[in-house]
């Protein structure tokens, strides 16, 4: 219990920016001009559709037009974190949602000159928002940008390094930064979301957790936090989209399996083409007990990936591991040992989740008694790489799996 609302509190700060842009944003004084520009919203299309080269490709064009404009550096910044978390497999709910997130072995390898954009990124944004908040102290913009960047950073710190307290600590500096925000204008909706995010996550910390991140003294309350992000996927321009995928979460965590998937539905009727938001569906169909709904998901899912251009760069070994899990709850130990080994042949699975899969299947080939099978699926789990599972698979070597 104690690791699981750690692992909320981490899984907020990651949700804090899993999506940037709105439904299309009625014209209004309570959001960044540029966030109004038609150029920034295609950019946002394109990351939406998971088209990240496509996005970067425009928003590097609007910073290059706005120099001097931190959102524009911000959308960079967005961007170039989430299409790293993409392709290291970090962005499929399941991984975070498990009491064990903050515990396993698992390293993350970002290469270095992607680690240092992102580093360069952030310092740049808070650099240029600090002068700006110094020349005119009410800039309510400013705050705004500023606590965006944290936001994503403390993101991108919690789900590559696990740098859960020094993300905890920034987070809260981003909650902060839209409270200024709100206190300068309360109909800025696009703030609701960091205050809401943390008034549900802190409500569910002990107070050890508190002193151990140093945030004592914070307050949190859970509805009111649910329904500030009520308020910000209503009314929010930038953060319309990712309130809604964060109050699917909480309500997720809190058992509330049916509000969520209405939730999640929602967003993936509204973008289809959103591998993540169609696979978040299967992942919430399989938390609520339907189980045979969520396999023939997944496997809609799957159909859909293998379709010429209907997704853009789809990471189906999430769907095939998803799916497996889900069999090998339903004691479809065979189904489940197919499913985990076309995870573990998808060509661009990271190798963490490659590995992951091939100790599963392993598993459910030791409980089908074909031991060989299982042996040369643990034996590949050890070849040099990703270790995570390194001591699972060697104690299966030992002894043949018997659990479930």
């Amino acid at each position: 219990m104690k690791r699981t609302v750690a692992v909320l509190l981490a899984a907020a700060l990651m949700l804090l920016q899993t999506s940037a842009a709105a439904a299309q944003p009625q014209p209004t004084l309570h959001t960044s001009a540029l966030n109004l520009d038609p150029q920034v919203r295609q950019g946002f299309n394109d990351f939406y559709n998971l088209d990240y080269d496509a996005a970067l490709k425009t928003f590097r064009a609007v910073a290059q037009q706005h120099p001097n404009d931190p959102m524009a550096w911000d959308y960079i910044l967005l961007v170039t974190i989430f299409q790293q978390l993409y392709v290291q497999d970090l962005l499929d709910t399941t991984y975070y949602a498990r009491d064990n997130f903050l515990t396993n072995k698992r390293e993350v390898d970002v290469p270095a000159a992607v680690r240092n954009e992102i580093d360069g990124l952030t310092n740049k944004v808070i650099q240029m928002t600090d002068a700006e908040i110094k020349a005119k102290p009410n800039d309510k913009d400013a705050y705004f940008e500023r606590g965006y960047a944290k936001g994503l950073h403390a993101s991108f710190i919690t789900l590559a390094d696990h740098s859960y307290a020094a993300a905890a600590r920034q987070g809260y500096s981003a909650r902060n930064d839209s409270e200024q925000t709100l206190k300068l204008d309360p109909q800025y909706a696009d703030a609701d979301m960091a205050v809401g995010i943390q008034q549900f996550a802190v409500a569910s910390l002990p107070g050890w957790v508190r002193l151990l991140v140093g945030i004592m003294g914070v307050g949190g309350n859970k509805e009111k936090g649910l329904n500030l992000l009520r308020e910000s996927a209503a009314h929010g321009v930038v953060t319309s989209v990712e309130s809604r995928t964060a109050l699917s979460l909480f309500l997720r965590h809190d058992g509330r399996y049916g509000e969520a998937l209405n939730v999640q539905r929602g967003l993936a009727q509204e973008y289809p083409h959103d591998f993540l938001f169609r696979l978040e569906v299967a992942n919430l169909l399989k938390d609520e007990g339907h189980g045979l709904e969520a396999i023939a998901e997944y496997k809609q899912v799957i159909t859909d990936g293998l379709k010429p251009g209907y997704f853009y760069g789809p990471r189906l070994q999430l769907a095939w591991f998803g799916m497996a899990d889900t069999m090998r709850g339903y004691n479809d130990i065979k189904g489940a040992a197919y499913a985990y080994t076309q995870a573990s042949q998808e060509q661009n699975s990271s190798d963490w989740l490659r590995k992951r899969s091939l100790l599963a299947a392993g598993e459910m080939d030791d409980l089908l008694h074909d031991r060989a099978a299982a042996v040369a699926m643990y034996k590949r789990v050890l070849t040099p790489g990703d270790q995570s599972q390194a001591d699972a698979a060697r104690k299966n070597l030992q002894t043949p799996y018997a659990g479930k």
